[in-house]
């Protein structure tokens, strides 16, 4: 999810992270940075069982943390299942997710930019909260697919081409494959350019390659996104090119991308590595991460670029891999397919 910020701060932010140096300081040992990223879940963790968007309370969060107050929680779960952690206050999270479904089915915020009305609110916050309660172990209260069945005969061309994926993935995460209709309604919408890109967004096509990876099938012209990802990669190993505001998860994305596609190949082992020591660039001392150096913790950069840390081999999730792992969050615990 992208939303605008000044623009001022958003060119003072793209700067930043143009310029910086990837060796620069010295680089933390994997014990240390999952010894941060557990200190800020418990600088972060509410009684409720849920989770805020950063250390202070005021924070209102960036990106997906911004626009819904589930994101937060749900990016915590994420990360204790990826490490095999036990939540601080487990029960009552698996309480605090429950209770944000109604009875139509539709999970909802009740914080955040977003209208939990609208039809994209309606589809993000289900879909994460269905992949947060499926981490748990749980089932929804009542049926959600009836949610993205009407958002597919009404108000599917209007979602943001960065939703595709949302479909397959909340169907999955409830045991059932997305339906051939929606399956084809979706498809219709990925057009891609010649490169391989959909929208000059690395983010609209991250979620096609992640949808045709979890429906099972291939990826068009593959080989053009891969050159194109690669030949994107700034110096200092991140991936922007659109302003902060649009691209926040842009090196998960591109990482993602060249895991799956580029899988075994030098150019590719390369690019990811130098992300890895961007990411860690983007590391505070309280533990977390910010988007891109120099922003504040914020629960939703610390998923995406701990995730990012995770694919490029540079942290270890746990062993053995918790159930169904490719349905835990956008991918990072994806298996790569066989080249």
């Amino acid at each position: 999810m992208k939303y605008p910020i000044p623009i001022c701060g958003a060119l003072f932010g793209f700067f930043l992270f143009l310029v910086a140096d990837v060796a620069t300081a010295a680089e933390p040992t994997a014990e240390e940075v999952l010894k941060g990223v557990q200190q800020f879940f418990a600088a972060t963790a509410r009684p409720d069982g849920s989770f805020q968007p950063g250390i202070k309370r005021e924070y209102a969060g960036m990106s997906d943390s911004a626009y819904s107050d589930l994101a937060p929680t749900v990016y915590a779960v994420i990360l204790h299942k990826t490490f095999g952690w036990r939540l601080p206050l487990e029960d009552k999270t698996k309480e605090f997710l429950l209770a944000r479904q109604g009875p139509d089915g539709a999970f909802f915020n009740v914080a955040g930019t977003a209208d939990p009305k609208s039809p994209q609110a309606r589809a993000y916050n289900t879909t994460q909260g269905l992949v947060a309660l499926r981490a748990l172990g749980l089932k929804p209260r009542h049926d959600p697919l009836p949610i993205f069945d009407a958002v597919l005969r009404e108000d599917y061309k209007t979602l943001p081409p960065y939703m595709t994926s949302f479909f397959p993935l909340a169907n999955l995460a409830v045991g059932r494959p997305i339906p051939p209709e929606a399956d084809a309604k979706i498809r219709a919408l990925m057009a891609q350019s010649e490169d391989g890109y959909l929208h000059e967004h690395v983010a609209s096509t991250f979620h096609a390659v992640h949808y045709y990876r979890l429906v099972g099938a291939e990826v068009p012209k593959a080989e053009a996104i891969v050159q194109r990802v690669l030949k994107d990669q700034h110096a200092n190993g991140s991936w922007f090119i659109n302003p902060p505001a649009r691209d926040r998860h842009a090196t998960f994305d591109a990482v993602f991308t060249l895991r799956q596609l580029g899988t075994g190949r030098l150019e590719t082992k390369e690019a990811i590595r130098k992300a890895a020591l961007w990411v860690l660039k983007c590391r505070n001392p309280d533990g977390g991460f910010g988007h891109f150096p120099g922003s504040p913790s914020d629960m939703d950069a610390v998923y995406f670029h701990v995730g990012t840390l995770v694919m490029a081999g540079w942290l270890q999730p746990v062993d053995p891999l918790p159930d169904s792992p490719h349905l835990l969050g956008w991918g990072h615990l994806m298996p790569v397919p066989a080249r």
